[in-house]
C-alpha cells in the first residue's frame, strides 16, 4: 500500500515539473536569452512576426504554434525522462535548443548575422580592378540583339550597318536575301567596307551610286582588292575607256564579281555569235553591261527565235541587235507578239521593222492602242512611199500628248475617250 502511494506521487510530481518547465519555456520565448551576449530570440520572434503578416487566418497561427509547442514537449519530456528523479524542492536547468551550435560550429545568432551584413555590404565599383583571372571569368553581354528577322534592328547598333544606310543601301532588300545579314553583321567597316568603296571610286562610279551597288550586290564587299583590281585592268586591255568602266560597274553591279576568265568568254561569245567586229562587241557590252554577268542561254534562244520563227537574215539580226541590245535578253513571248501584231495585223514588211527595230522594243498594249485608234480615224498608214506616212519609230516613242496632236490630229481626251471604248 505504501509503495503504491510512493508511486502515485512521483507521477504527479512528474507532471508538476513539464507544467513548470513549459511555463518557463513559454515565458523564455517572450525574453531574450543570453547565450553569446546577443539577443538572438528577438530576431527570430521579428522574423517569425513578419511572416505571419502573410498568413490569412489566425487558425493557421495557432496550429503552427501548437506545432512548436509540442515539439518543445517532446524534446523535453526525452531530456527529463532522462535525468534522474527530482525532489519537489529542486528546480530544473531550462537548456534551450536553439542555442546550441549549427552547421559549421557556427549559433544561430551568427549566421543571422552574416546574412544582416552581406544585405548591407557595399557593391563593387566598375572602376575596381580585378586579377586576371577573374576578367576570364566575366560574361559580357552582346550589344547586338541574339536573334531578328530585320537589320534594323541591329542599325543602331552596327556600326557597319549605319554606315551603309547612310550611303543609301536599301536594307529592306538585303534582309530578303538568305544569309546575306549576316554576311554584313561580320564585317568590319574600316577594314572591309572602306577600302572597297574607296577601290569604286578610285574607278570613276560616283557617290550616289555607291548604295544602289551594294544594294544590288552585297557581296563585292568580300571581294578581294587584288581581284577587282586585276578585272578592271582586264578591261581596260580591252580598250573600254575609264568612263565606260565606272558606267559599266555602275549599270551591272555583279561584273567586277566575274573571273578574268569568264570576262573574256563573254566577249568572245558575243563577237563570234553575231560576226560583230571588235568595236562592236564593245559597243554592244558598252551599252548593256549585264550581257556580260547573266546566262548565255536565253541569248542563244533569241537568236534562234529571230532566225527560225521571225525570219530574219544574219546581217538584219545584226543590225537589230547592235541597235537595241535589250532584244537579246527579251521575253521570247514578248518578241513573237509583237512582230505577229506588226507583220500581220499592221501589215508592217519586215524590212521596215529591221529599219526600225525599236518597235520589237515597245509595249504590245501601246502599239495595239495607238493603230487601233489611226484606224478609227483612218490614219494607219505605214508605207514610206505613200502619202500621210506614220514612222513606226515615231508611232511608238512618242509621248500620248505628242502621239495626238502630230500623228492623230486629234486632242488627248478624243484618245482617252476611245480607250474607254475598247
Amino acid at each position: 500500500m505504501a509503495s503504491a502511494c510512493m508511486q502515485l506521487c512521483s507521477c504527479l510530481l512528474r507532471l508538476k515539473t513539464t507544467r513548470i518547465a513549459l511555463q518557463y519555456s513559454s515565458r523564455a520565448q517572450k525574453c531574450p536569452v543570453a547565450s553569446s551576449g546577443v539577443p538572438v530570440m528577438s530576431s527570430i520572434l521579428h522574423s517569425a512576426h513578419t511572416s505571419s503578416l502573410t498568413r490569412p487566418s489566425s487558425r493557421l497561427r495557432l496550429h503552427r504554434r501548437s506545432y512548436s509547442s509540442t515539439n518543445t514537449h517532446t524534446s523535453l519530456t526525452k531530456d527529463i525522462e532522462a535525468q534522474p528523479e527530482l525532489s519537489a524542492g529542486e528546480v530544473v536547468p531550462y537548456k534551450n535548443p536553439l542555442s546550441q551550435q549549427l552547421r559549421d560550429g557556427m549559433t544561430l545568432t551568427e549566421v543571422q548575422q552574416i546574412s544582416l551584413d552581406l544585405d548591407t555590404a557595399p557593391r563593387l565599383s566598375p572602376l575596381d580592378e580585378i586579377s586576371d583571372e577573374e576578367a576570364l571569368r566575366l560574361e559580357v553581354p552582346s550589344a547586338l540583339p541574339p536573334a531578328s528577322f530585320s537589320l534594323r534592328d541591329y542599325v543602331d547598333e552596327s556600326e557597319t550597318l549605319s554606315k551603309l544606310v547612310q550611303l543609301g543601301v536599301n536594307i529592306w532588300r538585303l534582309e530578303q536575301r538568305p544569309n546575306v545579314g549576316s554576311m554584313l553583321l561580320k564585317l568590319d567597316f574600316h577594314t572591309d567596307v572602306a577600302p572597297r568603296l574607296v577601290f569604286l571610286k578610285e574607278i570613276g562610279v560616283e557617290d550616289f551610286r555607291l548604295g544602289h551597288i551594294v544594294s544590288h550586290n552585297p557581296f563585292i564587299l568580300t571581294e578581294s582588292l587584288e581581284n577587282l583590281r586585276a578585272r578592271v585592268a582586264f578591261l581596260r586591255s580591252k580598250k573600254f575607256s575609264s568612263e565606260d568602266v565606272a558606267s559599266m560597274v555602275s549599270r551591272a553591279p555583279y561584273l567586277l564579281n566575274f573571273s578574268i576568265q569568264r570576262l573574256d568568254n563573254r566577249l568572245g561569245f558575243y563577237q563570234q555569235q553575231l560576226g560583230l567586229s571588235t568595236q562592236k562587241t564593245r559597243n554592244l557590252v558598252g551599252r548593256l553591261p549585264r550581257l556580260l554577268c547573266g546566262s548565255l542561254e536565253p541569248v542563244k534562244e533569241n537568236l534562234k527565235v529571230f532566225q527560225l520563227e521571225l525570219g530574219f537574215r544574219e546581217n538584219e539580226i545584226q543590225h537589230i541587235v547592235v541597235t537595241i541590245p535589250k532584244v537579246l535578253t527579251a521575253n521570247k513571248k514578248k518578241l513573237t507578239q509583237i512582230f505577229d501584231y506588226v507583220h500581220n495585223t499592221m501589215n508592217v514588211p519586215q524590212s521596215l521593222i529591221v529599219k526600225f527595230p525599236q518597235v520589237l522594243n515597245s509595249k504590245y498594249l501601246r502599239i495595239k492602242e495607238r493603230h487601233l485608234f489611226l484606224q478609227y480615224l483612218k490614219k494607219a498608214q505605214y508605207d514610206p512611199a505613200l502619202p500621210n506616212y506614220i514612222s513606226l519609230d515615231r508611232l511608238v516613242s512618242l509621248p500620248d500628248q505628242d502621239f495626238c496632236t502630230e500623228l492623230a490630229s486629234a486632242t488627248l481626251e478624243d484618245f482617252e475617250l476611245f480607250l474607254k471604248t475598247l
